[in-house]
């Protein structure tokens, strides 16, 4: 099960690249991992029917005790069946459904296979805490699937509709498993049903789970998601929302119920919403013309249903409960994909467009007969026996006097009824010759045969539903392993006498009389509704325009938050955390008990030269009128840190603040160029008292917390440690680079995500247009054409080239030729010709020699930055994008997908996240030699940092530079392609 798995989470991997291939045929080799799980699991059924329960086990993360557990009882059994034999039959319809397409279709196949993987994990696992994590994995996945057609509004809408509301749910039912997991004392699933705690804590984690359930299967008010979702291609419908996404909170309902069910809050929430639910779909099922939306609402129906039977919890119900849920997986999915046949076939979804489909596809319409029929509950289809069992089991309970045994088989009596309509309402409207207003036969739709191919996956399912009714004996010895872990009956109510069985006859019984009723009421209903036209809206508002207001009442708060607390002024948002920070930390200061203070005068001799001079630079530049020389006045202190730095034992902090200083330098100069140089008027300094004020304040405050921080310490710190630890746990002699990538590398994955977040800012504020690197698509031409012969670059109606002949003279950096003439230094170009390969190499060399001497990524990339800062200055933006002809973004992208999997790849072979991994060896001449898998998040930082620095590049530098060039010169700019 762990390895199926396994190969779930790495195939989806390749699935693009093959579809890239052969087009939509990739869809079998897609297919082919599903049936692989299909068959193991059926391998395992007579382990499963014997009691004998597979179980597998990883320790994930045993520092919390949570494991990779897959455990395959009845219900996972079935669930696994369901979820891998449904997905690879529609799997095998993609391939005909998506015939001839080839665009966005390998991340459409990869995201379904992904999606089965995540289900087939979500039924199987034992754990609670990774069900959650497979729950919003789904959740996301579904979401990508709904919004196929991301081109449309409605696939947008619909797919964030959907990803809000299960996400939500999923987030309320992630607390009710932490109290469930907190009071059970144990993540395991099967020790938490075996020894059930009790108690208001628990009772509240139930309702909390229920959320999550009822959210997750389109139960009401979280139902209107479902319909909406219908804007996804039809085998998504078919999969997400009729066999495997909608079933999750259902199999979540049916795994608890048998335990949970008598806690207070489980009934009246279950039945009550779940009787409405089927209710109300039903009834507006009738109410559509769109076929895709009738079963949508039908599928809401049946979910309601489906909750009702298998969360009341006694044994009969049970065992009804899952012979439901087998039959709603395979008459839903087989009619949604008959709805796509008609769809691809036709371009139309609406019954009153079609007539006459049945006379010319009598095979397509033969095995849809026989889905409703199934859904509707006719002998002898697994849906007339599972219903009938449902019917009776509740009977039972509502004639010994349960009220929710009463609520319950009367709703699903009602429920019948309208489902029995909309069925037949389904048949007629996709097969039917249907007649106008006057009487006359309209004319038959034309009806183009499909492929045979495409008809196998509806024709297979739709068979199916015949086999389960007729293999219903062997059902019921497969599925009462489930049942008997529920109680006979309701508390209060008398256990029958014999327990109940699924079979195609009973004889006589009232449950079929309720169910033959309930078909002939239907038949009633839907020939009184056949030509019904109902106003839109019933009643003044519905639980989609309650989404919908919420939304908008989010939106308007947003609004009026940022009016009020976003208000342009930089001083406004700096002055208001420094308030914050000296409110805050008087307040902590004040209330401490004791103060200790251990000052010396000074440590070292240099801090006497250099702290006077810090000092100055401070002050003289808040009286400086100019903002470079106030810059340059700030940086001062910045390089007496370095100074303080490399006389204290850190040569490594040293180098990387002097990088980061002159880094800052630059990019304020970047920004200065298109502001003015002096301070004006209206840039003056208002209430200075105030700021004076204030910024004594914080200087005191700062200075208090430094001195009590430093001196409050009882313990030895753990810093004393980190030289004996980084050479045993991270196998490097440089202290700060191991703690970097090793010993502290979760504080190391946080600053890389900052500055992707700061140069993304950075970027969408200087990019008005668009986020596209224009520049170097400009010049990616340039590396073999100019770059190598360093031709002069000349201005044609193509864009800019380099000069056709290679005679003349050569360029020492091919984008100076672009640089305005007052501006240019050929001898800078010729110095940064010369030093700019020498800096990347010693870029390199910092960072691969890190792990043991001064350097590391940070260091490295920001000298590898440095060099990209003197291409910029010297040949300009040309210059810049021949220099790195590749889209910052990608740096950034894939230095953190690198720093990530060196977190997470660890994770599957049983160690905790970020652990190192190192290698040794002997050779001769060469001598010890090591490597620590460390380094690769060490490159991973390097790159983060050369695509930051290269991203202030182009947004302050390059695009400024443009912008300003087509301002002042908006005819002569040459058009970037």
């Amino acid at each position: 099960m762990l390895l199926v798995l396994g190969a779930f989470a790495v195939i989806p991997l390749l699935l693009p690249w093959f579809v890239s291939l052969v087009g939509a045929r990739a869809f079998y080799l897609a297919a082919i991992l599903p049936i692989a799980g299909f068959v193991h699991a059926a391998v395992l059924t007579p382990a499963v029917l014997a009691g004998d329960i597979p179980f597998e086990t990883y320790a994930w993360i045993p520092s919390l005790g949570i494991d990779l557990s897959m455990r395959m009882d009845t219900l996972s059994w079935l669930m696994t069946l369901i979820v891998t034999g449904v997905g690879a039959l529609v799997m095998i319809y993609c391939r005909w459904y998506f015939r001839g397409k080839r665009e966005s279709l390998g991340q459409f196949a990869a995201v379904l296979l992904a999606f089965a993987g995540a289900m087939y994990g979500l039924v199987l696992t034992d754990d609670l805490v990774v069900l959650v994590m497979f729950w919003e994995i789904t959740s996301v996945l579904s979401y990508l699937l709904i919004g196929y057609y991301n081109k449309r509004a409605a696939s947008r809408r619909a797919a964030l509709q959907a990803l809000l509301v299960t996400t939500l749910g999923g987030l309320v039912m992630l607390i009710g498993v932490v109290m469930l997991v907190v009071a059970a004392g144990t993540s395991s699933i099967s020790q938490i049903l075996a020894d059930a705690p009790t108690g208001a804590v628990v009772d509240a984690a139930l309702v909390m789970i229920l959320v999550g359930a009822l959210s997750k299967s389109a139960i009401f008010p979280f139902h209107f998601w479902l319909p909406g979702a219908m804007a996804a291609p039809t085998p998504v419908s078919a999969y997400l929302h009729a066999a495997a996404m909608v079933k999750a909170g259902i199999y979540l309902i049916a795994r608890f119920a048998p335990v949970f069910a008598i806690a207070p809050p489980w009934r009246p929430i279950v039945v009550a919403l779940g009787v409405f639910t089927m209710l109300l779909g039903g009834f507006q099922a009738l109410r559509e013309t769109d076929l895709k939306r009738v079963l949508a609402f039908g599928t809401v129906s049946q979910l309601g249903m489906l909750t009702v039977v298998l969360g009341f919890g006694t044994r009969d119900a049970a065992l009804a409960g899952l012979a439901l849920l087998l039959s709603h997986a395979l008459f839903k999915s087989a009619l949604f994909l008959v709805v796509g046949v008609i769809d691809r076939q036709l371009s139309t979804r609406d019954l009153t467009e079609l007539s006459g489909v049945g006379r010319q596809a009598p095979v397509m319409a033969t095995f849809s007969i026989i889905a409703v029929a199934s859904m509707v509950g006719f002998i002898p289809t697994i849906g007339f026996v599972a219903k009938e069992g449902a019917l009776a089991a509740l009977l039972y309970e509502a004639l010994g006097g349960d009220a929710w045994g009463i609520v319950a088989v009367s709703g699903i009596a009602l429920g019948s009824v309208l489902t029995a309509a909309y069925g037949i309402r389904f048949l007629w409207g996709a097969f039917a010759t249907k007649r106008d207003a006057q009487g006359d036969r309209l004319t038959d739709t034309e009806w183009p045969d499909p492929p045979i191919g495409f008809l196998v996956a509806p024709l297979v399912l739709s068979g199916l539903t015949l086999v389960s009714g007729l293999a219903a004996p062997w059902l019921d010895e497969v599925f009462a392993p489930y049942a008997d872990t529920a109680p006979a009956s309701t508390p209060g109510v008398p256990a029958p006498e014999h327990a109940a069985h699924l079979a195609l006859w009973h004889g006589l019984e009232p449950a079929l009389w309720i169910s033959l009723a309930s078909i002939v009421l239907g038949v009633v209903v839907f020939w009184l509704t056949r030509g019904w036209r109902p106003a839109k809206r019933l009643l003044p508002f519905t639980a989609a325009d309650a989404y919908n207001g919420t939304l908008r009442v989010i939106a308007r708060l947003s609004v009026v938050t940022t009016s009020l607390t976003q208000r342009g002024s930089l001083p406004v948002y700096v002055g208001t955390i420094f308030v914050v920070f000296v409110a805050a930390e008087a307040t902590a200061l004040l209330a401490s008990d004791e103060w200790r203070a251990q000052l010396d005068a000074f440590q070292t001799p240099m801090q006497l030269f250099v702290a006077p001079i810090m000092i100055a630079a401070g002050l003289i530049a808040i009286r400086a009128r100019k903002r470079y020389t106030g810059v340059v006045l700030v940086s001062v202190t910045g390089l007496g840190m370095v100074l303080l730095f490399a006389t204290s034992g850190a040569p490594d902090l040293a180098l990387t603040q002097i990088l980061v200083e002159t880094v800052t330098l630059v990019a304020f100069a970047l920004v200065l160029r298109r502001i003015p140089s002096r301070m004006g008027e209206h840039n003056a300094s208002v209430w200075p008292v105030a700021r004076a004020v204030l910024g004594a304040a914080v200087g005191l405050t700062m200075a208090l917390v430094a001195i009590v921080a430093t001196s409050a310490r009882v313990e030895k710190p753990i810093s004393e440690r980190f030289p004996d630890l980084a050479y045993e746990l991270g196998h490097g002699k440089n202290v700060v680079n191991v703690a970097l990538v090793d010993l502290r590398g979760w504080d190391t994955m946080g600053e890389l995500s900052v500055l992707i977040l700061a140069a993304t800012g950075v970027a969408s504020l200087v990019f008005v247009t668009h986020r596209a690197d224009t520049l170097s698509r400009a010049i990616s031409s340039l590396p073999t054409d100019a770059i190598r012969t360093r031709r002069p670059l000349v201005e044609t109606e193509e864009g800019v080239k380099p000069r056709g002949s290679r005679g003349g003279p050569m360029a020492w950096l091919v984008g100076g030729q672009r640089v305005r003439p007052e501006n240019r230094s050929i001898m800078l170009e010729v110095i940064v010709r010369i030093l700019f390969h020498t800096i990347i190499i010693v870029s390199l060399y910092l960072l691969f020699a890190g792990h043991n001497l001064p350097g590391g990524g940070f260091a490295g990339g920001l000298v590898a930055g440095m060099a990209l800062v003197m291409r910029y200055i010297a040949g300009g933006r040309y210059e810049l994008g021949a220099a790195a002809p590749t889209d910052a973004g990608r740096l950034l992208g894939t230095g953190m997908t690198i720093a990530v999997a060196c977190a997470v790849v660890p994770v599957f072979f049983g160690a905790a996240p970020l652990t190192s991994a190192w290698i040794e060896w002997d050779i001769p001449v060469l001598g010890h030699g090591e490597f620590v898998s460390s380094t690769f998040f060490d490159i991973g930082v390097y790159l983060v940092v050369i695509g930051l620095v290269l991203d202030v590049l182009r947004s302050l530098g390059a695009e400024v530079d443009r912008q300003a060039h087509e301002a002042r010169e908006p005819r002569t700019e040459v058009s970037v392609p």
